[in-house]
């Protein structure tokens, strides 16, 4: 009897000592390496290589093509865009072994980051913050900030939706979609209770 309650498709290499969660699928041409814990309900789609020890949580969808390299740490409800790339190390070259210097990226609770955007290692991109496709993340992202360009700048701000918001001239928001409210002081947003 086979009491796993997750997919892996025949093609993904799962390494020992892996944790993962109930409902989570892992597609083809996978390769999780050991000491990795998958939430519950994630989809990690072809391709995607998960280095040693990595945390992913529940609710996580990595698309194709991506590698999430040891040092990262992705909360729950994360989207990992096509072929987006994380770092671990800021100055790697390929005769000096650095794996003592690799550098913790945090991605928090419902983040997106966009296809092919780069993602330096050592920075933290907050809560439902977006990273727009082809962007190149080299310092901290504020929660719920909408950010593109090369380097990735701040560019207004998204509801944990995923809508525009737009702050009235009392730094006031409403979201239409979903109904929540924002307020934004010094260049940071929090949901209005």
């Amino acid at each position: 009897m086979n009491d796993k309650r997750y997919f892996v498709d025949s093609t993904a290499i799962i390494d020992d000592n892996v944790k993962i969660g109930d409902d989570s699928k892992i597609w083809h041409f996978c390769h999780v390496m050991s000491g990795v814990e998958i939430g519950n309900d994630t989809v990690l789609g072809q391709n995607v290589f998960v280095g040693k020890n990595v945390k992913i949580g529940s609710g996580v969808r990595i698309q194709n093509n991506v590698s999430v390299y040891e040092g990262v740490i992705l909360e729950d409800d994360v989207f990992c865009g096509p072929s987006m790339v994380f770092t671990n190390v800021i100055n790697p070259r390929s005769d000096i072994s650095r794996k003592d210097e690799f550098k913790m990226t945090v991605v928090k609770k419902g983040a997106s980051i966009g296809a092919n955007a780069t993602i330096v290692c050592g920075v933290t991109l907050g809560e439902h913050s977006f990273i727009g496709a082809g962007s190149v993340v080299t310092k901290n992202i504020p929660p719920y900030a909408l950010v593109y360009g090369t380097p990735a700048v701040v560019k207004g701000y998204m509801c944990s939706c995923g809508e525009k918001l737009r702050f009235d001239n009392k730094n006031k928001a409403f979201c239409k979609r979903c109904g929540k409210n924002y307020e934004l002081i010094d260049g940071k947003v929090t949901i209005i209770k």
